[in-house]
This record gives structure tokens, sequence and C-alpha cells, in this order.
């Protein structure tokens, strides 16, 4: 696989990274935990080197199972992790609010490098601004974990511009992760522009729409209880409904290039920019494969305005998260 460089960070991972929330976290009930790990090592096989993860997963069997299935490649591997959520000592929430005291910043480092089983993490974000703790003190504090040798490279989740700024006068930022998708462009706006004078990199989460631009998913699909998707207000039948516009859309598309609707989405944000790095999760090796082969197409400008064109005229329906959720982007 080719690999793309984060930013003028010096970070090369490759074009296309894994998310791996869903394989212990929030889509329905967790998979087997072998196949799992050997999912993990298909990835690797496939020319994958950037896996995303976070202390918030299970919480904390996320970062277990990518410790347990990646130590034996860790040369060869990027592996990012978060902080910043306060977890629920009883266990019965997988948080219960923001905490990105400098001491639980470190708190999070140790038990994260220990879950993982490595001694340096490559990539450390802030899961979600926390408004109690000024950003300066953030970034701070992880630069002197990467001082220590502990932390290689500081990031940032779903942070306003002007946080960005500040943190990387302070500490210089690597990467940014937010949700970048056809059916959410608003990064374009502002914050696209901002890294790429700043000189970051940027790793669009949920860049399939969260399995909806698969074009798998209609107003007929039902999500288990435990599945995320059924309490965001995007995923109400009435909401797929009146969004499978955008899938019909990348359908056309990938019927010309011989390609799936998933393909041409992430082809079409690497096309983006050079320093675009998306990371789809999944628990399949079938669509580990589809998604990895969405690297080799090479889009044309005629497609790019078409889609451009044509994605929007499509007024997308729903919220992406609800309003407790909201609140905690863009900040």
């Amino acid at each position: 696989m080719l690999k793309r460089i984060l930013g003028k960070s010096g970070l090369e991972v490759s074009a296309i990274g894994l998310g791996c929330m869903g394989m212990s976290f929030s889509y329905g009930p967790p998979p087997d935990r072998k196949e799992m790990i050997e999912l993990l090592h298909a990835a690797i096989e496939m020319g994958i080197t950037f896996f995303d993860t976070a202390e918030v997963y299970g919480p904390f069997t996320n970062e277990k199972l990518l410790g347990e299935a990646l130590s034996p490649f860790r040369d060869r591997i990027v592996i990012a992790t978060k902080f910043g959520f306060r977890m629920d000592p009883e266990g019965k929430k997988p948080w219960i609010g923001l905490d990105s005291t400098p001491e639980n910043i470190r708190k999070v480092a140790e038990n994260s490098l220990r879950r993982l089983r490595t001694d340096v993490i490559d990539l450390f974000y802030q899961h979600r601004v926390d408004p109690d703790v000024p950003i300066e003190d953030v970034a701070g504090t992880v630069g002197e974990l990467v001082r220590e040798g502990k932390v290689r490279h500081f990031g940032l989740s779903e942070a306003g511009v002007q946080t960005i700024r500040r943190a990387h006068a302070v500490q210089p930022v690597t990467a940014v992760q937010s949700e970048y998708s056809l059916w959410w462009r608003t990064p374009e706006k502002e914050l696209l522009p901002a890294l790429e004078e700043l000189g970051i990199g940027f790793v669009p989460y949920s860049p399939l729409g969260k399995g909806f631009l698969t074009g798998k998913i209609d107003e007929h699909t039902t999500f288990d209880s435990t599945d995320f998707r059924s309490i965001l207000p995007r995923f109400t039948p009435e909401a797929r409904q009146a969004n499978k516009a955008l899938v019909e859309l990348l359908g056309r598309i990938a019927k010309k290039r011989n390609a799936t609707p998933a393909q041409i989405a992430l082809a079409w944000l690497l096309a983006m920019k050079p320093w675009i790095v998306p990371i789809p999760g999944t628990t399949k090796l079938s669509r580990l494969e589809e998604n990895i082969g969405a690297e080799s197409i090479v889009m044309t400008d005629d497609e790019l305005a078409e889609i451009d064109r044509t994605a929007s005229a499509i007024t997308v329906l729903g919220d992406r998260y609800p309003e407790e959720l909201n609140r905690m982007t863009g900040r």
C-alpha cells in the first residue's frame, strides 16, 4: 500500500488506516476476540500500518486487543490512542464526563502504554476538547510526554480551528481527527484550510458514514440496542430513506469504475488532499479487502466535479449526533 505523511510532522502511515473501535465497542455485541486478532494480522499483511484506538473503547478492552494482536509487529506499525474522558468507576457507562487535566493525561498515558504493550504511543489525541482545562495546559502536558519519550506525536479530535491554533503554538499538532465524508462535509469550510496552512495532517473517522455510504443500509435495516447508530438522528428510518441519494450517486460512479460505493467514497477522500488518511473501521475480512482496494482508484477531475456538483445539491437529513454529543465537537 502507498504511504502518506501526516502534515509536516514526518509521521508516515499507510494511505488508509484501520479504525478499531467496532472490534470491541459501539456497533452491537463485540465480535469474537480471536477473529478480531486474525483480522488485525490480515490488515498488516495487506499493508495497513496505521491503527486507531482509545481507552474509552470498551472501555479499555480495545487497547488490550490491539496490544495482544499488534505487539509482535510493533516496529512496523503506528498506533494512535486517545485521552480526555472521565471514566465511570462503577463501569455502568463507558464514560461520565470530560477530563483533560494534566494528572489524568499522564495517568491515561501510563495505562495505555501498559494495555498496548509498548513503551511509546505513536500518536496521542485529545479525544474531545475539555472546556474546563486550557488547551495550552493540555498541549504542554503532552509535550512533556513527548520529551520523556512516552509519546511521539500530539493530536486533537473534533477540535475547533482556534483551539487547534492555540494548541499548535505550544506543542506541534501532527494530526487532527474529525468526522469527514460525503455526508458530513463541514470540515471543508474552515478546518481543512487551517490544517493546510499549519501543516497538520487530517484523519477522517467514519469516512463511510458509519456504514451508510456502503449501500448496505436502508430504511428497513434494524440495529441492535447496543449499536450506537440506534440513537443517532441521521439513522432514523426517515433519514435513511431521504439520504439514499448520496449512496445512489456513489453507486453510479462505482458502476462505471467497476468498484463499490464504499471504494468510491474512500477514493474521493484520498483525492481531496495528499495529507488526508481515512480510517474506515470494520470487523469483516471482506470489507477490509474492499476498503483497501480504494487506494488504487484514482479519481478523475470529471468524476470529482460530478460528485461535488451532485452532492452539493443533496440536503442530508438528520444531525450526526444527539445534542449532548454535538456539544462536544468543534470547541
